[in-house]
């Protein structure tokens, strides 16, 4: 097991420093908030933290919309406290992995600036620029994730210019090889610094096509998108042109060169395009390119044993060497336990989120959790008049915005703002989140906190855990099962993914199985059949409500 790379099967906690722990008291979480709660963090088990941009930016997209790559945005501190994070994480054997947001930057940025001013300055080919149709209207029917149009006049140069997602964010061009080379000094900047790996926001934008084709219409009945929703007019296009481009592959893998001159460092892709189970495996294939991908496959409000096996299975068939990292939760979508909770009226059920958590656990892959998952926080419920997000506010009623799972963590039930800050913050404190704050949790055996404790340590000492092969046994929805076996052992993993006890058949496998229940999360009940022939037949595992079932074969 020593001999394999950190970040295989590594749980990675994503940290939205925005709404973590505020140590300066003026509403915002900051680095060192990071650094003040990094032995809470050493508590979890989890190998790294992955945390989202810190860096200067006008704020327009809360950090993904940056001015300054090389920099860190003085409401989240200093370039010394980030030297300082890194120095103290390491200590305490935790990674540190940040987000690089390569596609575009703000519109507050010197390059942007510079190209903006004319078309023959020395930037002006570094964003897309184009001119307009000899109506006047936008270069072609490309959109904005966002809403309307991906293309905004700009009246300096006469020209369009290209953002898939804000009109704050203008999208670098990377046909341009002094743009890439510019991008890959500021990649190096951080490994510079100690960074042990980075999250590649919407890695596969990097690339357009250069001749700026139409995208084709999506017909009515095929919108069902990952990633945004249905009813944006984003799903009304397959996007073959403006994304997901053939060049990008060879871009990446000179990000893969740069990071080996850097050992140990790692690129997890973060990756949404017509079929991101497909360009996961072409991202991650070989040696050469990204180490993990991993795309909204899981995000999605589909949730049953069905789903989740179809998604595995076709990225198992297609990812070959690969390695995955899998994400039910992250900072752009709802939580988990209110998204697939609903259904059965579950979002208050802890068992329920204690048994998310070791299902994707126990998938093979790494995994990514969002801060809040180890509590099992539910989605919080955002006023109109509250609301930050810029997506929520243009979408609104139907769509409102990621704020809800932005919402600062709960550290003391009894604070003022649980114990996030003394100031107002900058989105409110769910009132429901208070019953779930740490300083509780801590002090319960049966806690979600201290079952994601346990069960990080747990699976550290399972290799076909970490790192085996993954195969799935025939089951009825609601169950999932799957054996994961590596060289050393051999595992049968099962999930009851409803509120109802469920029965399975274990004729397969009851001459042989030993069950695991030291992971302390609600285990099933064996129940030996008849022998027959030296054969044992009509055995079945009962599954409790939300139940797990680990057995050694």
């Amino acid at each position: 097991m020593s001999e394999q790379m950190w970040w295989r099967g590594a749980v990675i906690y994503q940290i939205y420093p925005r709404s973590f722990y505020d140590s300066n008291q003026d509403g915002i979480g900051d680095l060192p908030g990071i650094i003040s709660k990094l032995d809470y963090i050493a508590s979890l088990g989890v190998d790294a933290i992955w945390i989202s941009p810190f860096f200067k930016s006008p704020m327009k997209d809360f950090g993904y919309d940056i001015s300054d790559y090389r920099d860190v945005d003085a409401i989240f501190g200093t370039l010394a406290d980030f030297d300082e994070l890194i120095a103290k994480a390491h200590e305490r054997n935790i990674k540190i992995m940040i987000d690089q947001v390569l596609s575009h930057t703000s519109d507050q940025h010197q390059w942007f600036i510079d190209s903006r001013e004319d078309q023959s300055n020395d930037k002006s080919d570094w964003y897309v620029w184009a001119d307009a149709k000899e109506d006047g209207t936008a270069p072609n029917n490309w959109l904005s994730i966002f809403g309307g149009s991906g293309w905004t006049w700009e009246p300096r140069r006469q020209q369009y210019y290209l953002h898939n997602f804000l009109t704050s964010q203008p999208d670098l061009n990377f046909h341009q090889p002094k743009v890439r080379k510019a991008v890959l000094d500021n990649v190096e900047f951080w490994l510079k610094r100690g960074v042990d790996g980075f999250r590649l926001d919407a890695i596969n934008f990097c690339f357009h096509d250069a001749q700026l084709r139409d995208n084709p219409a999506k017909p009515k009945a095929l919108r069902q998108s990952i990633g945004f929703d249905e009813k944006n007019p984003y799903a009304y296009q397959y996007h073959y042109f403006n994304n997901t481009q053939d060049e990008n592959l060879v871009f990446i893998e000179s990000i893969r060169t740069l990071l080996d001159q850097y050992p140990g460092t790692v690129t997890l892709g973060e990756i949404s395009s017509e079929d991101s189970l497909k360009t996961m495996a072409e991202y991650t294939q070989g040696d050469h390119r990204l180490h993990m991908g991993y795309s909204f496959d899981l995000l999605t409000d589909e949730f049953s044993a069905t789903y989740i096996k179809q998604v595995v299975q076709t990225l198992e068939e297609r990812v070959s060497d690969g390695w995955p990292c899998w994400a039910i939760s992250n900072h752009d979508v709802q939580r988990v336990i209110s998204r697939w909770g609903k259904s059965q009226n579950a979002a208050q059920n802890a068992d329920l989120a204690k048994m998310l958590f070791a299902m994707i656990s126990s998938l093979r892959g790494s995994v990514c959790s969002f801060q809040g998952e180890e509590l099992g926080l539910t989605e919080a419920d955002i006023a109109f008049e509250d609301i930050q997000d810029p997506y929520g506010i243009t979408f609104w009623p139907q769509f409102k915005g990621r704020d809800g799972c932005r919402t600062p963590h709960p550290w003391q039930h009894d604070e003022i703002n649980a114990g996030f800050s003394q100031a107002k913050p900058w989105l409110p404190v769910a009132v429901e989140h208070q019953e779930k704050s740490v300083n509780l949790q801590d002090g319960s055996a049966d806690s979600v906190l201290n079952s994601y404790r346990h069960f990080t340590q747990w699976r550290k000492q399972h290799s076909a855990l970490l790192y085996g092969d993954i195969a799935f046994v025939d089951s009825p929805e609601p169950i999932l099962a799957f054996i994961r076996q590596d060289s050393v052992e051999k595992l049968l993993v099962c999930f009851n993914f409803s509120d109802q006890t469920q029965a399975f058949s274990l004729d397969l496998f009851s001459d042989e199985l030993l069950a695991l229940s030291d992971h302390n999360l609600t285990t099933a009940q064996v129940i030996k059949g008849k022998t027959v022939d030296g054969k044992t037949l009509d055995s079945k595992i009962i599954l409790p409500a939300f139940g797990c079932f680990y057995a050694s074969l």
